[in-house]
Formats: C-alpha cells, sequence, structure tokens
C-alpha cells in the first residue's frame, strides 16, 4: 500500500472536506440517560465506551458522503471538561481511545486518503474575562488540560489537531501552547488548526475582532487559521474576506447551516445543503486561501455531498 500523502501536503495540492457535525447527529439518535458512562447525561464524548458503533456509524456516513476528513468525537475531552464527569484522570487514555476509532473507520475506505482531525473544544473557562467563576482559572491549568487532550489525541494517530468553536482569544493561545507541549512530548510533530468563532457581528463572546484574534496567534506557529460553528456562512463573509487578504495562513470555514434559530428552547438550522453550497462555492472561487470547508452545527451527510459535488465541480 501507497504511504498517504501528508496532510499539510494534500492542502497545498487540493481543496479538503471536513466532515459535518457531530453533536446534532448524535441528538438524532436520542440517546438516554443509560446510554451514557455511569449514567451521565449528556457526556456525548464517553459514548466511545458505551456505544463506539453510533460513533464509527456517524464517522462512516461522513465518510461515505465524501468527507476527506473526519473530526475526532472529543470536542469536550480536555481534561477540565472530562473533570466534570469524572474521567479527568484518564484524559489522554480516552482521547487515544477516540483517536483510533475514527483512524480505524477510516481505514476502511481505500478510495482517496482520509485524514483523522482531532477536536479540542473550549474548557468552559473565560481566562480574559473578570468573571469570579469562569475567568479565575489558573493559566497554566487550562494549558495543561489542553496539552493532556493533545497527547493522547497524537498517540491515538490523528492526522492534525483543531482547535475550535473558541470564545475567548486568550484560551485559543493556551490551546496553542498546549498542543506544542505535546507534540514536544511526543516526538511527533503534528499541524495545528486554529479556530475561533464570532457572532453575526463578526466578534468573539468576549467582543474580539477577527483582526486582533489572527494577529494575536498567527505568529504562533499554526499551520491553518479559521472561522467554525456560531453563524451560517454568510455571516463570515466580511471577516473571510480581511482573511484572505492577509496572505499568510491556508484558511478553515468551517460554519453552521444558516443562523440558529430557538423552537421549543432548540436550536434549529435551517439552511439547507444547497444553500449553503451555493455560498461555499462562492468562496472558493473568490477566495485563494480558503483551503479547508465542512460543516458545524445542524449540517448532516447531505450537506456534505453537497459540498463534495462543489470542490469536485471546481477541481
Amino acid at each position: 500500500m501507497t504511504k498517504k500523502e501528508d496532510f499539510l501536503s494534500a492542502l497545498d495540492n487540493k481543496i479538503l472536506l471536513f466532515d459535518g457535525a457531530m453533536g446534532t447527529e448524535i441528538q438524532q439518535i436520542n440517546p438516554k440517560s443509560e446510554d451514557f458512562p455511569d449514567g451521565k447525561d449528556g457526556f456525548n464524548d464517553g459514548l466511545i465506551l458505551t456505544h463506539p458503533d453510533w460513533i464509527k456509524k456517524i464517522h462512516r456516513n461522513y465518510l461515505a458522503a465524501g468527507a476527506d476528513c473526519i473530526e475526532t468525537n472529543s470536542f469536550g475531552s480536555n481534561k477540565l471538561k472530562l473533570d466534570e464527569y469524572g474521567y479527568g484522570n484518564q484524559t489522554v487514555e480516552l482521547n487515544k481511545k477516540i483517536a483510533q476509532l475514527a483512524v480505524e473507520v477510516c481505514s476502511e475506505f481505500s478510495d482517496k486518503p482520509r485524514y483523522v482531525i482531532g477536536s479540542m473544544g473550549p474548557t468552559g473557562f473565560l481566562p480574559s474575562s473578570n468573571d469570579p467563576d469562569l475567568g479565575k482559572k489558573p493559566l497554566s491549568e487550562i494549558r495543561n488540560a489542553f496539552a493532556l487532550q493533545a497527547e493522547g489525541l497524537i498517540l491515538g494517530g490523528v492526522d492534525a489537531l483543531l482547535i475550535e468553536t473558541s470564545q475567548d482569544i486568550l484560551e485559543v493561545k493556551l490551546a496553542i501552547e498546549g498542543c506544542q507541549d505535546a507534540i514536544k512530548k511526543t516526538g511527533k510533530k503534528v499541524p495545528i488548526i486554529a479556530n475561533v468563532t464570532l457572532d453575526k457581528y463578526g466578534k468573539m463572546l468576549l467582543g474580539t475582532n477577527i483582526q486582533a484574534a489572527y494577529t494575536t496567534v498567527c505568529d504562533m506557529g499554526i499551520d491553518v487559521f479559521g472561522m467554525n460553528c456560531s453563524t451560517g456562512p454568510t455571516e463570515m463573509t466580511p471577516s473571510v474576506r480581511w482573511l484572505n487578504e492577509q496572505d499568510n495562513h491556508k484558511l478553515l470555514v468551517v460554519p453552521n447551516a444558516g443562523m440558529p434559530e430557538n423552537q421549543g428552547g432548540r436550536a434549529v438550522y435551517k439552511m439547507t445543503p444547497e444553500e449553503m453550497a451555493k455560498v461555499l462555492k462562492d468562496f472558493l472561487s473568490e477566495f485563494k486561501h480558503v483551503r479547508i470547508i465542512g460543516g458545524c452545527c445542524g449540517t448532516n451527510p447531505e450537506h456534505i455531498k453537497a459540498l463534495r459535488k462543489v470542490i469536485d465541480e471546481k477541481a
């Protein structure tokens, strides 16, 4: 079997397609409390232990839809989040297992190279804020929480690390440093993707705009910068335009299926695969540095099929 082209080389040569949402796909299964480890409702990442078949099927569906890359089911598996479920002392082992499962599913597909991306979501703390609860966590503890997660993901065989859905730019910095700590510890160089999440006004939760966010982390040794979640693609347009003008980094754009609408206390995403594909097709035509597209909340394999078509037509 020929050796797989590494992730960054692949990015140089083609647009890569990420998968769609994991969380909303898990919701579709409608798991009960007893489905989660120790009955801890909402512990989605823990389903790797109790229902690995569910997670495999979600990964498999996205790969079958044409995704080049799947994100590990580890969004909430930094140590601080896992502490909430009583699994913090298993951070490295759990992330390794999560990554290995994704690698195993990718190995089922031999038509083209497939890549496993280590998903690293926020800790739930906001180190830049003055909030008495969310802003007082020691920075070293946050950095270490990400370092342990990244170590497990690297040991499990991921092709890149993805810091995603970030709401505090200081936390992004700490996550990047944590990834670099893990790379040094494991001795395995893995690309780092740093994402931020912006509201419809182009600001992170604590008011940081895209210019400040990018400037803060662009020289920290990251390989890709991007935006995911929070809004649909249309609302991201001004920020993507500005980032493309910087001419320094490859860009990732992974929006929700439109702006969420509250229906009975539940977020509903109504952007169709065709609508989303049209906007992202325009991005690929207009912004040469956009090298990764995919879907976040509300997207499913049908959205990924539509995006696959867009990329294939461009090629």
